[in-house]
Order: C-alpha cells, then structure tokens, then sequence
C-alpha cells in the first residue's frame, strides 16, 4: 500500500487536471466551421460538408458539431465529423445550419452558428402535381436466383390546378443509389401523363431505405414547378393474399389452411387474418393469428365462405398495409 499510494495520487492529480480543461470556469473560444455547402447528391438528397476552423485553439478535449435543419422539416444532431447526409424533400428548398461545440457534464460550449441554403427550385405556382400516391407489390421471379423477387411501382397523382393544358409530367424515383425515369405512362383526356408504372425495379422488398419520387414537368406557356416526396416502404408496400387456401369441414370442425403469400419475408414474418361467413344466418366471424392453420366450430347444417388475408408481422417491419382478402372458399351443407 505505501508504495501504490504515490502512484494513485499521481493518478488522481491527472484526472483533477484533464477535468479542470472542461470546467466552465475556463474559458475556451469556439469557432464556427468554415465553407459551410450542401450539396444535392441525388433525388431528395443533400450532402453537407464543412472544415473546421484553422483559427480554433487546440486543446486536449474532444470538439464536436451540431447540425440543425431548419428548413423544409427542423431536425438537429450531432456528429464529430465534419460531413452529413441528409434524406429530404427539396420542392420547398432546404437551409440547415452548423455549430462547433464542447459538452461535458456541467455545461455546454458553442460556437456561432455557420448557415447554408439551398432555393427552392424554379416554377409557376400551382403547377407541380398533386396527390402523388405510390404503392409497391413483390412478384415472383422464377428466371433469376440472385433475384427470386422483383417489385413493381405504380404512382399516380393530380395534374397542378394552374398547370396548361400542354403540360406534361415525367416521374423518376430513387431507392439507394439507384434512379430511374418512367417509361410506361396512363394519360388523362389531354394526353398529359398522371400515372406511371414500374414493372421491375431496384427497389429491394425488404429494405428500410426511404424511396424518394419526384415528378417535373414541361410546358411552353408556363415553368412548371417539380414536386418530390419520400415514401416509407412498410406503408405502400400492397402484399399479397395468401396462397392455396383449402378448407374442409369434418362433422362440426372447420378447418382451414394456407400458404404464406408471394414475398421476400420468410414464414415467420406474417400476421394472418380468417374471416368465416355463415350464409344462412350471416353471422361473420374473423380470427388474427401468426400460423397458417385455423380450425373452429361450426353448426353442420349451414354454408360457409373462407377468406384468408395477410400483413406483414411488427417482429419484421414496421406495421403496414393489410393484403386484399383470398378469393372465398365455399364449404358445407348444401341441398
């Protein structure tokens, strides 16, 4: 013990002296960073970077940044890097802010703030679509193994109520790194594009990126204003009913079976619905559960239709959108 004593007094001396760096007693000057940009690196995607000040005075602490967005949606963080990317609409345009900062367990220090817009991009009022609504289905795809699943993208939206008869619409969506242009376009009684189908794309069914679409136009009597939005995945993706739904009735026990439906979600990723119509007295029974196996009991003397409907479970994914019911299955006594 007397020869560690020293030791830990040395220790303690060096904690007290680390510490006294950080007190707010002790006054540090922060700067802010310098060549504040952001950049659009893609569809409803920005990158900010910034350095750091060559006049910051060094010391022995660990200087972070807080990033604040202020525009289109306020958000803020922070990093201790001096670059961010940022998922957002830019129709609206986009400003967002950076500050150098010292925090520690009595006080926060912060630099003023370094600002940077971008504008929002050019174009009559009242021209860019409206109502722009996106769903997303999975298909099987029996030639490719890396592949086995491809999903499809449909959108449709509104023409702008100011936009001229002449305006026409293009759609592009981005998921990851990927974009692509529509192809395949339904047009309104003008031949103006107002819906667009995707029948493959690289959008990934069980991805948790934000796809982001945009649609812009052209015109020769007015600027058309583009419009984009961000769409989470879980909450447009349309799944499929299930498959091979069977049912048979033995005495006074129904039972009812079915295969998970068409999807990159394996088996244990699904909630199920069954819904039992009794046709001769119209009492309608429906059942949740998570196996694929339904047995009830029933009154022998009647006629039933079976429906079988499917979500994907919260255990995989955020909660979504139900599927469409099976085609009903008849069963039971008939005359």
């Amino acid at each position: 013990m007397i020869i560690m004593a020293p030791v830990l007094l040395i220790l303690l001396g060096a904690t007290e002296i680390l510490q006294a760096d950080l007190l707010p007693d002790e006054k540090i000057s922060l700067l802010p960073p310098i060549n504040f940009t952001i950049k659009v690196t893609g569809l409803a995607q920005v990158l900010l970077h910034w350095e750091s000040n060559p006049d910051q005075e060094q010391r022995n602490v660990n200087l972070e940044y807080q990033v604040k967005i202020n525009a289109p949606k306020e958000d803020d963080y922070e990093t201790r890097i001096t670059e961010s990317k940022c998922v957002t609409i830019l129709h609206k345009g986009f400003s967002a802010s950076v500050r150098t900062i010292l925090q520690n367990d009595h006080s926060l220090l912060a630099s003023s703030w370094a600002s940077a817009e971008l504008h929002a991009p050019p174009g009559s009022p009242g021209t860019s679509v409206v109502n722009l609504t996106c769903t997303t289905n999975t298909t099987a795809d029996n030639y490719s193994h890396l592949r086995p699943y491809q999903v499809s993208l449909h959108c449709t939206w509104l023409v702008g109520t100011d936009a001229p008869e002449d305006t026409q619409y293009f759609l592009y969506y981005r998921y990851g790194s990927w974009t692509e242009e529509c192809q395949e376009y339904s047009k309104d009684s003008l031949g103006r594009n107002i819906a667009c189908w995707f029948p493959r794309t690289f959008i990934r069914s069980r991805g948790r990126d934000w796809l982001a679409v945009l649609v812009n136009g052209s015109s020769k009597h007015s600027a058309i204003k583009p419009f984009d939005q961000l769409f989470a995945l879980h909450a447009i993706d349309r799944i499929n009913p299930p498959l091979n739904v069977t049912a048979e009735i033995e005495g006074t026990r129904l039972s009812i079976q079915w295969e998970k439906p068409v999807s990159a979600f394996p088996i244990h990723c699904f909630d199920y619905e069954v819904k039992i119509h009794n046709a001769r007295n119209g009492y309608l029974q429906v059942e949740k559960m998570m196996t694929n196996t339904f047995i009830s009991i029933i009154d022998d003397l009647s006629k039933y239709d079976v429906q079988v409907r499917a979500a994907v479970s919260s255990m995989c994914r955020e909660a979504g959108l139900w599927s469409e019911w099976s085609q009903p299955i008849y069963v039971g006594f008939s005359r």
